[in-house]
């Protein structure tokens, strides 16, 4: 694995390098004060920057594996490319920018950190993302979601922007927020009743949602180049749960 360090900015060609070594490589790297990683050539390896709790930079150019920034506490990933399935899985803390496509369970039962990807992603984002005290999990999604975004929510807040759908154009994922029970969807655009879990409510913007838009749209405006306020001047819809125990009655004797 051939590797380069300029100021503390280390360059690291990962072509045909194992996950095991790669990740191993990074938190030596880590653990010995360096500032910013620069992975290269990076084709699937999985559970990049897993579990670690150093705040340092690490840019990824290529497609990372599944489990991308698991367990993470502190650092800020950058991917310039397409991000595969379990992104920010069960995250606490940090951010994780992605200039593509993400997979299916994006910010798997996260409790903390912000997450912004720029176009589509797959099923089940947000699936029981939590949140506890001060500490809130962020995901902002430029595109559209497959179906049951917010599933299962406890907490945090799941911003859809629908940036590639015409005006006219609704989103298409359906059971959106289905046993939520916690946490906010902020949804621009589109939508019909039918695509809602049944657990989920609509309401219009209070001021306070509209502070939350204004802070977490202008972060992903500014990492993607777009402008915020042409954004932000579309139609909002807030989801919230109806119920803070949907399925308690199930358990009930």
């Amino acid at each position: 694995m051939a590797q380069k360090e300029t100021n503390r900015v280390m360059k690291i060609d990962a072509s045909g390098v194992s996950y095991r070594e790669l990740n191993a490589r990074l938190r030596d790297m880590t653990s010995n004060g360096t500032s910013k990683i620069e992975l290269r050539n990076v084709y699937g390896q999985r559970y990049i920057g897993t579990d670690l709790g150093k705040p340092v930079n690490i840019e990824v150019f290529g497609t990372p594996g599944n489990d991308l920034g698991a367990f993470m506490d502190g650092p800020r990933i950058t991917v310039h490319g397409n991000a595969q399935d379990g992104c920010g899985n069960t995250m606490n803390e940090g951010e994780i920018i992605v200039h593509g496509h993400a997979g299916d369970i994006l910010g798997l039962s996260a409790r903390g950190g912000r997450i912004f990807v720029r176009d589509d992603v797959g099923y089940r984002a947000g699936i029981h993302m939590k949140e506890y005290g001060n500490k809130k999990p962020v995901v902002v999604i430029g595109g559209t979601a497959q179906d049951f975004p917010g599933e299962y929510m406890a907490g945090g807040i799941l911003i859809l922007l629908g940036l590639n759908l015409t005006e006219e154009e609704r989103h298409k994922a359906k059971f959106i927020g289905t046993g939520m029970h916690g946490g906010v969807i902020y949804l621009r655009g589109i939508i019909e009743d039918y695509q809602l879990g049944k657990e989920v409510g609509v309401a219009e913007l209070e001021e306070k949602d509209y502070q939350i838009l204004q802070k977490f749209v202008g972060e992903f405006a500014a990492h993607f180049g777009y402008k915020a306020k042409g954004i932000l001047k579309h139609n909002f819809i807030k989801l919230f749960p109806r119920w803070l125990r949907p399925y308690g009655r199930l358990f009930a004797y």
